[in-house]
């Protein structure tokens, strides 16, 4: 049976799509609560605070020594935390290695990139998980086959399958990390300084690769010293100073200059969520 919405006798209709489509967010995928790691005394993250949503890009901002990277290789297993809770589409989850992590479907791109610089592309999308035929031979057709597919998807322009990867530009590189993180059904993906000492032209490129994957409904942690870069990619960004949060804020609340403010100052803006490392 379909319930009507009721009309008040002489009144106006209520709007009906704030009857029938009420605002849903999407739902979080990572929710890292009041995680903390120490290094000799020194609270390299000291109770931070971050979530994730599907389909979100969230910039993670901070000087160097601010604790941002370490707080992302705690979620990538590359550190175990001392304490604090991560919760993977709502379950908590046991982190403690790299392999923890990719069986939660988080997968890395570091600024390295950590590509095998004299194999080609298919070799490097498969590396330490190579297909192989019933004869327990290289499957390099069927490896080969699956590469033109997933780069397809990425960066259509793509042809240079054939040559290692130490032959391609900074952007194609990139875009042989990214389609490797992917290959195997990542749904978070962590990307550190992607457009780092890459020319304008592929800045543009990278940026639409992480546009592309927005899409495809995969949510990102973007490492990133570029303002203009954040401005452009990212849906919310996120500020740590001496390893605490200063605050989140959608980019569309906060100006440039207020986030370079939370950055060298700590000062949280009134558009953002304050944390415990803001200043007043």
């Amino acid at each position: 049976m379909t319930v009507q919405p009721t009309v008040p006798i002489g009144g106006d209709a209520p709007d009906v799509a704030s009857v029938v489509a009420p605002d849903v967010r999407p739902a979080k995928v990572i929710e890292m609560e009041d995680v903390s790691i120490s290094f000799g005394g020194i609270h390299a993250v000291d109770h931070a605070s971050l979530d994730l949503y599907h389909g979100e890009v969230v910039a993670l901002l901070g000087h160097n020594g601010a604790g941002k990277s370490t707080l992302i290789k705690i979620l990538s297993g590359a550190y175990r935390r001392d304490g604090g809770t991560i919760r993977v589409r709502g379950q908590e989850a046991r982190i403690d290695n790299p392999r923890d992590a990719k069986a939660y479907g988080i997968e890395t791109i570091y600024q390295s990139l950590a590509l095998a610089d004299n194999v080609d592309t298919a070799a490097n999308l498969y590396l330490g998980r190579e297909l192989r035929t019933w004869f327990g031979t290289l499957d390099d057709a069927a490896m080969e086959s699956h590469a033109r597919e997933v780069m397809g998807r990425l960066n259509p322009r793509f042809q240079r399958f054939k040559e290692p990867v130490k032959a391609l530009s900074g952007g194609q590189r990139q875009s042989v990390a990214i389609a490797r993180a992917i290959l195997f059904d990542a749904k978070i993906l962590i990307m550190d300084e992607p457009t780092a000492a890459l020319g304008p032209q592929e800045t543009a490129g990278v940026a639409e690769l992480i546009k592309q994957l927005k899409r495809d409904g995969i949510s990102i942690f973007l490492i990133s010293h570029d303002i203009e870069d954040v401005f452009e990619l990212a849906d919310r960004v996120a500020v740590m100073k001496n390893g605490q949060m200063v605050g989140d804020a959608p980019v569309h609340a906060v100006t440039r200059d207020e986030v370079l403010g939370m950055i060298i100052l700590g000062k949280c803006p009134p558009g953002a969520t304050r944390g415990p490392g803001a200043i007043d």
